[in-house]
Order: C-alpha cells, then structure tokens, then sequence
C-alpha cells in the first residue's frame, strides 16, 4: 500500500453491492480498499466493535453498505430485525465516525423505501417526510430515513461530512438469488427458471402485477458511490436511479422471454404488491455528479441472466440450488 493512498472502509464489502464497488474502487480509482466482510468479522450492532473498527482501520472514508433487507415477504416476516439491525449499525458507525474526527466523508446508503406510501411520481428529495412508507416495508425505510436525519443533526452539531445517497431497487450480476430473502428481479429469475426445469406450464407471482418500479443496475450504483467519495456534497438526501420504471407485470414478461420460458403467468391478489408506484427524480445527482445511468433494462437483465446460469452450473449457489432443482 502506498502512504499517500486514501483509506476507504467499505461495510458489507462481500454483499451485492459492495462487491461491485470494491471492484470499481480497485480498478479505477486510486485508493486502499478495506472490506468490513459481514457481522461474523465485524459486529456494526456493537459500538464497542464499531470504536475498535476504527481504531485499527483507521479510515479516511467509509461506505456503509451493510444492511439487512430482502423482499416483501421477509420484510412482512422480521419488521423488528430489520429495523433494529439498520438503526443499530447506522447510529454506531454515525457516532463513531463523530468521536474518531478523523473522517473526510461518510457515504450513507439509504433505500426508495423510506419515501411515502403515496409521493408525486417522480419521488423528489424534499417530500421524504411528507407520509408514511408503505406497510410491509416501512420498519426497513423508518430506520434508513431516520440515519439520513442523524447525520444531518450531526452536521450540524458536530461538522460531520457525510452524503446520503437513496437509490432504486438494483440488480445484477452477485444479487442475493435466495428465494427466501431475494428482491423482484432475482425472485423472478429463480422462479422461471424453476418452472423451466420442472417443466411448469403456469406460474403464480404475488400481487396485482401493476405496480411499477424503477430498476438500477448494480455497477451504475457503483459508479455514483464511487463518484460521492470526494464530493462536494451536504448531508441532504440524493436520488439515484434511471427515472424510467416498468409494470412488474412487464418485467416478468420481460424476463421470460430473455429465459425463453413461454408459460402463463398468474397473479395472485391476496398478496400485497407494496408501493403502488416508484420512479424518482434523478435531477440532483446529476447537478451534483454528473451521474446518468448508463445500463438499460434490457441489456442489464441479460448480463444478470447470464451471470445466474454461469455461477449456477458452478454451483456457487449451495445454500439453496437444491430449491431450483
């Protein structure tokens, strides 16, 4: 390492998306990586582990990507860990990064899910408050919004620099394909690929299948954390995304025909589809960046699909291939 070289602290560095910014970080950028790998290395809950983190790591920057979150259903399933576990982990590393004083910038990551229930489309920065987020995920985006607020405070207050960055559902290649805690897209993936292999004629999905959402793929939303690093930015929320959303009753058919499964899909209403809608303004990380996503749908979902089938005939997928056999 050399000396002179940045310290960049990266939390939940093996996950999604921390794998893809330690990658861009290392390839592009001239900075010393250091990946904070998950819970059984570095408990975020802890703030003794927190202040001891620091201590060692020594950080010029930190990147909080760790998080527990997943899909509807586990989110409907443990509302009191998922809350805890992110309000926890952020609040440890906020006071932390206040008492280490050491810290250029701490890059928060929040989540579309802290917006209300019901928002003007596209979501803007400034209607955050205006409501509360839509139930089954709303413990998850309490917490995240609440961290936004705390750093502001801290800002303040303390002189903390941080930036907040809120970004759209992502995918792509190392998303969590775990049917149990996935998101749409990877569920989605699994579940055709399912019916495909067991020769299903018909597929059942959650929900009304008109709920819109809006897709990031994962290495744009590495390039705009990467971007944010030195930044001139304030502790304010900042949206990142594509601005463009799609029916999820569209990006089944969507990746259906890309996985070349030409069986019926069925929705089921009893199940809840969540937001209504979901689509932000993108305005100001472009004033602030100079970020526009570069990844279409179309093209993203095929490098995703093509990931899962290559890392799935590697079986690098051990702790549920049995659920797609």
């Amino acid at each position: 390492m050399n000396k002179s070289q940045p310290r960049v602290v990266i939390t939940g560095s093996t996950g999604f998306l921390g794998t893809a910014v330690t990658l861009r970080l290392k390839s592009t950028y001239n900075y010393h990586v250091l990946g904070l790998a998950g819970r059984r290395q570095w408990d975020l809950t802890n703030q003794k582990m927190v202040d001891y983190a620091f201590q060692e790591l020594k950080p010029d920057y930190i990147i909080h990507l760790a998080a527990a979150c997943g899909g509807i259903g586990i989110n409907r399933d443990q509302p009191g860990k998922f809350l805890y576990d992110n309000l926890s982990m952020g609040m440890n590393l906020i006071e932390t990064a206040k008492k280490y004083g050491k810290l250029k910038n701490l890059i928060m990551i929040g989540t579309v899910c802290s917006y209300p229930k019901i928002t003007p489309v596209p979501f803007k920065e400034e209607n955050l408050w205006n409501g509360y987020p839509e139930e089954t995920n709303a413990p998850y985006g309490i917490a995240k919004k609440t961290l936004i607020e705390m750093l502001i405070a801290y800002n303040r207050q303390y002189g903390l620099n941080s930036t907040n960055l809120i970004p759209v559902n992502m995918y792509g290649p190392y998303d969590n394909f775990n049917p149990i805690s996935s998101h749409v897209i990877p569920a989605l993936i699994l579940k055709i690929d399912k019916a495909k292999s067991t020769k299903q004629k018909e597929i059942e999905l959650w929900g009304t299948g008109n709920a819109s959402r809006e897709f990031l793929y994962v290495d744009d939303c590495a390039d705009v954390i990467c971007r944010s690093l030195e930044a001139e930015t304030t502790p304010l929320p900042i949206n990142v995304g594509t601005g463009e959303e799609i029916k999820i009753c569209e990006l089944a058919e969507l990746i259906s025909g890309l996985m070349g499964y030409d069986g019926k899909i069925i929705y089921n209403s009893k199940f809840p589809d969540g937001q209504p809608r979901r689509c932000l303004d993108t305005s100001k990380a472009y004033e602030i960046f100079g970020f526009k996503a570069k990844t279409g749908l179309y093209l993203g979902l095929k490098d995703t699909i093509n990931w899962y089938y290559k890392n799935k005939q590697e079986k690098r997928f051990e702790d549920f291939f049995s659920y797609i056999q």
